[in-house]
């Protein structure tokens, strides 16, 4: 399956006319937050699949020209703290990011992430007893502790990321939230995990269970279109 990522920064090369004709093979889109609803909506009118997404630390509401408040993008799919099956993939999510400033929306402290997991786990056991696996993707904002972090308190890792993919083992743990000059962006494996670190945009082609175990994963940020 054909996912394309996002995260963080507006593509020029997803905010264009020509969307539709060079990711119209795109299956599913997986935002990892901190982007403009309009820009998410945008590309779920424009590619019509499935769009699923988690906050970052900088998401807030947005006001209409109607005075309407928005707190999420429209046609789009919210799973922070929710797993949903998707095309056959089971798709779980913790948005946010570690605590840097009191009170803020979308911050958490190591327990308060936690506490996230554990709600998640009743499902995650049930999904390992009648499908044979917990989790296929989770989906994050933050990056797991010690892979693709960095070591200032507001861009520092998850530690309860790394007890995630001990104990649940998702094929994949994709996220956002750090810039490529922090870190090495390369995909990292932990366990049974791939990470994946996206900005801007990367397309994965992920293999369903019937495809066999080979993967490619094409770099978006800074390359010509033509090396997807």
């Amino acid at each position: 399956m054909k996912i394309l990522a996002l995260s963080d920064e507006v593509s020029p090369e997803i905010y264009s006319d020509s969307l539709d004709r060079v990711f119209g093979d795109v299956e599913l889109v997986l935002s990892c937050g901190d982007l403009p609803f309009d820009y998410l909506e945008y590309v779920v009118s424009i590619l019509n699949v499935p769009l699923l997404y988690v906050h970052g630390n900088h998401d807030q509401g947005v006001l209409t020209s109607s005075g309407e408040i928005l707190v999420q993008p429209r046609g789009c799919v919210d799973v922070g703290g929710r797993i949903v099956q998707v095309k056959g993939l089971l798709i779980g999510g913790l948005d946010g990011c570690l605590r840097y400033r009191p009170g803020a929306a979308y911050q958490y402290s190591e327990w308060e992430m936690r506490l996230k997991i554990f709600k998640m786990a009743p499902r995650l056991w049930r999904n390992r007893l009648t499908k044979g696996r917990a989790l296929d993707i989770l989906l994050t904002h933050a990056p797991p502790y010690g892979i693709h972090d960095a070591q200032d308190q507001a861009h520092r890792g998850f530690r309860s990321f790394l007890w995630f993919m001990e104990r649940y083992r998702p094929k994949y743990l994709i996220h956002g939230h750090t810039h490529p000059r922090m870190t090495d962006p390369r995909p990292r494996r932990y366990g049974d995990t791939e990470v994946i670190h996206v900005y801007g945009y990367k397309v994965l082609d992920i293999p369903t269970e019937t495809e066999g175990r080979g993967r490619r994963i094409a770099q978006g940020v800074g390359l010509p279109v033509g090396l997807r």
